[in-house]
């Protein structure tokens, strides 16, 4: 069926979906590009009837079980990872109000205490925005190619997603427990070189 063939209300619609995803800000940001610009990315969610911002940064931390993290390093397949987190953002509309979205990731290494990836969301309230927010990155980590590998000063590993595993195995591997003051025990799994 040709647009033109639609009803007017369907077609309204799907007008309204197209350009609310033109809207939508998408960047697999290679290797060498620098940081991420997390100003441009709030930027672009700004909109007049939004009465929240929710962002999300992700950030290479500094140690990891008990070692000294000095970098990230990200691969991916770049044009499969931009479909697939524009399926994500539609994704996360369908299931919230939302007026603007972007989402950014970095490849190459990032080093300790630079974000890796970022997530904006604007809505007219502040649930939407801010559950949209956890949405996407969930979805990010367990469904876009794009792979870690965390560098020590001592070694490296890459590193699973507990999202990826348990979306891929049926059911979630061993983790490794938590030291104290630790995070993400049951989140990550270390695949030792």
């Amino acid at each position: 069926m040709a647009s033109g063939d639609l009803p007017p209300a369907e077609e309204a619609t799907a007008a309204a979906g197209a350009k609310e995803e033109e809207e939508d800000l998408i960047e697999i940001v290679e290797e060498g590009s620098g940081r991420l610009d997390i100003a441009r990315y709030v930027d672009h969610v700004r909109d007049l009837s939004a009465g929240a911002i929710a962002t999300f940064e992700g950030t290479t931390r500094d140690h990891f079980a008990g070692r000294r993290v000095v970098e990230l390093r990200y691969e991916a397949y770049a044009a499969m990872a931009r479909r697939r987190l524009a399926g994500i953002l539609r994704e996360a509309r369908s299931r919230h109000a939302l007026r603007r979205l972007a989402v950014a990731h970095r490849l190459g290494p990032v080093p300790a205490g630079e974000a890796s990836v970022f997530v904006a969301a604007s809505a007219t309230h502040r649930a939407d925005a801010m559950e949209a927010c956890r949405y996407v990155i969930d979805e990010l980590k367990a469904s876009v190619p794009i792979w870690k590998k965390e560098v020590y000063d001592d070694g490296e590993v890459w590193k699973e997603n507990r999202e990826f595993l348990d979306r891929h195995s049926g059911a979630a591997a061993p983790a490794p427990a938590a030291k104290a003051g630790g995070c993400c025990g049951s989140k990550v799994r270390v695949q030792e070189a």
